[in-house]
């Protein structure tokens, strides 16, 4: 297989007809062979595919492979690599001798311990992030030039074997020491074991440029692990339908647009009122908040025991008769279901009750603050007309007090604004959890239908099991 000669010199296609004819003479001999040929071998359960020396151009058709550990591509004239999205389950992967520019589409193979990407046009080593599992690299004769390269290489924390020699940077001078002082738990370079004693050497001449990295990495392993954990707290929050009601992020909103209210935070003792306003609004979204991660986790609770529940009914009595069983089943399924329906639509009713309650008194004080901004906005206009407004104002804000008719629309559009940002908020939240609720409840019955059409198939299989037992009986058995 390793020596055959390519089938022709035109790029050929990965398809169907080429992968059979690989499985078919890769797959097993003998009387397992024959079998196989017969019923035909599925590629969802191939688990070592040989595709070298093909002339193919493009890698495709590959998705059906989902159980793939090992695949051989090497001495081909692939360009990209691509088309192995499917291939979660690769453990071993050669693409060696093809026309490889960039290192890519690697992203879904979490379980690759070793690649090898010997002979391409490679000049930069990335995009293996995903690669959490990587023991072997194998970068020979490509193109790459900056020795920065091996820093991101320092995040493969199993990583034993790399190959880089024939590169550019396999030129330079300290090659090696760098190499051995960067990455200190690499076994194998360039196929050959690492001396300890030089690696010791090595660590000690870059000692400076080690330390000043770790710091670097230190500082955004930090920084990873804090926004990490606020996506994460973030998640849970918009589990909990409360995401970003725990400050003043609401009432922050309301302001951000409102180019009349912004203005008029500056007339004279309104600065005092918006600050009071604000107070009470943000206590009302930590209301609303910790209501909600509490309501969240009663739900919780209520699915764990459906589930649980749920789990004991198909279990219990499982060496009794199949049909006893399916009786037992239904019975006890169908009442958890129902129980945890009408459980669950209460929770999230009584959710969306008090939220709904909780946001009225948002839109009260809104209120308030609008009544009370009218009138100090209407008593600064009578000032102005009488000469009275000891306080200068900005030119935009004096602009407002022409008339009362202009103050007055002024004070409504920043009210108006505050209103729609406040229901806006609700209706998303009502929207999401009615959404979430109703989308739980169908997904129940569809599983359930699901599980009761697989029963009902497993009940007929027994019956047939048992037809044949009888079938098979001698008569002169049945007569003893």
């Amino acid at each position: 297989m390793m020596n055959r000669l390519y089938n022709s010199l035109e790029p050929r296609v990965m398809d169907d007809d080429m992968l059979k004819l690989a499985v078919g003479e890769q797959g097993p001999q003998e009387e397992a062979g024959q079998l196989a040929k017969q019923e035909g071998i599925l590629f969802k359960d191939v688990l070592s595919l040989q595709l070298d020396f093909q002339n193919i151009l493009r890698i495709d058709n590959l998705w059906q492979f989902e159980n793939l550990r090992k695949l051989q591509l090497d001495n081909n004239i692939i360009e990209r690599i691509e088309g192995l999205e499917n291939l979660t389950h690769l453990v071993w992967l050669d693409l060696s001798f093809n026309n490889i520019e960039a290192i890519e589409g690697l992203d879904t193979l979490v379980n690759l311990e070793d690649l090898s990407l010997f002979n391409n046009r490679i000049s930069k080593i990335d995009s293996l992030d995903a690669l959490v599992k990587l023991q072997v690299l194998s970068l020979g004769n490509n193109q790459i030039s900056n020795m920065m390269n091996i820093i991101y290489l320092r995040r493969f924390k199993d990583l034993r074997a790399l190959g880089l020699s024939g590169n550019p940077m396999a030129e330079a001078e300290d090659y090696r020491m760098l190499i051995w002082a960067y990455l200190p738990d690499l076994v194998y370079l360039d196929s050959r074991r690492i001396d300890e004693h030089m690696k010791e050497q090595a660590e000690i001449k870059h000692q400076y440029s080690i330390d000043e990295l770790k710091h670097r990495e230190n500082l955004i392993r930090v920084r990873l692990e804090d926004e990490q954990a606020r996506q994460k707290e973030l998640e849970e929050h918009k589990a909990a339908f409360v995401e970003h009601l725990n400050g003043s992020f609401l009432f922050d909103s309301m302001y951000a647009e409102d180019v009349e209210g912004n203005k008029l935070a500056c007339l004279p003792s309104v600065g005092e009122l918006l600050e009071a306003y604000k107070d009470k609004f943000v206590i009302i979204c930590l209301n609303i908040f910790e209501y909600g991660l509490k309501q969240q986790e009663k739900r919780k609770a209520e699915l764990d025991t459906f589930n649980e529940c749920i789990h004991e009914a198909i279990q219990e009595n499982q060496e009794q008769g199949k049909q006893r069983i399916a009786k037992f089943e239904e019975k006890h399924v169908l009442e958890t279901i129902n129980m945890f329906e009408r459980n669950i639509i209460d929770l999230v009713g009584l959710f969306i009750e008090n939220v709904q309650s909780l946001m009225a008194q948002c839109r009260d004080l809104e209120t308030h603050h609008h009544e009370k901004l009218l009138e100090i906005s209407i008593n600064t206009l009578e000032k102005i007309v009488k000469g009275e407004l000891d306080e200068d104002l900005p030119e935009d804000v004096r602009a407002l007090f022409v008339d009362k008719d202009t103050i007055v629309n002024a004070v409504g559009a920043s009210h108006d604004i505050h209103l729609l940002k406040i229901d806006n908020r609700e209706d998303e939240l009502v929207t999401r959890i009615n959404s979430w609720c109703t989308h739980l409840v169908d997904k129940i019955h569809k599983d359930e239908i699901i599980r009761n059409r697989k029963r009902v198939k497993e009940i007929n299989q027994y019956i047939d099991h048992m037809q044949n037992e009888l079938d098979n009986l001698d008569s002169s058995d049945i007569i003893d």
